[in-house]
């Protein structure tokens, strides 16, 4: 196996002007901003911007058993995927809580995983291990290619070693195939949501950041993922994290297929249970100019004025349209209409509820819990 992306020395893009290293532990060796952010936020949100996302790691699985194998052990439907589509999943834990989160591409011959750099080798050595006699062949390939993101078409060399372009397209804008969608909105923030990842050789790297294409670093990119109310793997997902909590039965969980690690709890809550915590945005005050961090505790304010912690803020940023806004996961039964407040170490933030997941999501009568085939059998 080729090196991680682990040991890939800082992007080509941070020699551009202005530019700013995000500098912590997921994030570090590519730009959080490059002087403006709000002005990126615009740029990336009217498909002329790109994002360097070359510190993300990419994996290959090759053979003719690589789609009905990864379709047994993950959450979606993928041993049909067709050269060219995309589409992510998840593999979970035996209690069903999320341990990884993949973004796929197949080409026809090879099949392309796309994830955070730091998770990409406790993957490998798990996939590794449930190989058996199967026609697979894993690979790190991320010391040969670079992710880049867009919300446009931008004219960039993709990668095509098998003849079809390595595009991952988010199928976050619409509830896939075999998916549930537990948000109520009349229209999800999503339905604009036009976000792809591409694959370049890292060789192309250089010659693209000295180019005239404009660029967005990470916070704009963030911005305009928690208006689309996107889940993140990096920043969503604790080790108690179920998918329907974060309304991720929309793209990455296919409820009509059995047979995977912790499927019997994702049909479980589904069908008769309800999630213990849930997903919601915050419209955050204005009245100061330091936002709350990942991690700062969601409070909830009794009619008796006593407050008591509800949740944590998972993601936060400045949009250039919203605001200040942020993604939080809070205990399911907190009543949708209280005052919550975001507490810092330096003040106390109002902050008006979005519900992405409502309180009674879950219990679905019209969803039949499927057949569980027997765990570790491979469909054809």
């Amino acid at each position: 196996m080729n090196e991680g992306v682990g040991s890939l020395m800082s992007s080509e893009f941070l020699n551009k002007p202005g530019a700013v290293d995000a500098g912590d532990a997921t994030n570090t060796g590519v730009a959080a901003h490059y002087g403006n952010p709000l002005s990126e936020q615009r740029e990336l949100a009217a498909g002329t911007a790109i994002v360097d996302l070359s510190h993300r790691a990419v994996i290959t699985i090759t053979g003719p058993d690589r789609l009905s194998w990864i379709n047994s052990l993950t959450s979606q439907s993928v041993a049909h995927l067709a050269p060219g589509e995309s589409t992510e999943t998840l593999l979970l834990e035996m209690t069903g809580r999320i341990e990884y989160a993949v973004r796929l591409i197949d080409d026809g011959t090879d099949l392309w995983l796309l994830l955070e750099r730091e998770k990409a080798s406790g993957l490998l050595q798990w996939l590794g291990s449930m190989q058996f006699a199967l026609r697979v062949k894993l690979a790190n390939r991320s010391v040969d290619f670079a992710t880049i993101g867009t919300l446009g078409q931008p004219a960039l060399p993709v990668a095509a070693p098998h003849g079809l372009p390595l595009v991952w397209r988010d199928p976050w804008m619409n509830v896939s195939q075999g998916g549930h969608q537990y948000a109520e909105a009349t229209r999800h923030p999503a339905a604009g949501w036009t976000y792809s990842e591409l694959l370049l050789p890292r060789t192309k790297l250089a010659g693209i950041a000295a180019s005239d294409i404009p660029v967005a670093g990470l916070l704009a990119l963030e911005a305009l993922r928690i208006a689309a109310w996107r889940p993140s793997f990096a920043t969503e997902v604790d080790d108690k994290t179920i998918p329907h909590e974060l309304d991720w039965l929309r793209t990455a969980v296919h409820l009509n297929k059995g047979g995977y690690r912790g499927q019997q709890t994702v049909a479980k809550v589904h069908n008769v249970g309800h999630p213990p915590r849930r997903l919601v945005m915050l419209y955050l005050d204005d009245t100061d100019t330091v936002l709350p961090s990942r991690g700062d505790d969601v409070v909830a304010l009794n009619r008796d004025g006593q407050d008591k912690s509800v949740g944590q803020v998972t993601s936060v940023a400045r949009h250039f349209e919203l605001g200040p806004i942020a993604l939080a996961v809070i205990k399911r039964g907190t009543d949708p209409t209280t005052e919550l407040l975001v507490r810092t170490t330096s003040r106390d933030i109002p902050a008006r509820q979005v519900v992405i997941v409502p309180p009674d999501a879950g219990a679905s009568a019209s969803v039949t819990v499927p057949r569980l085939p027997r765990l570790g059998s491979v469909p054809r």
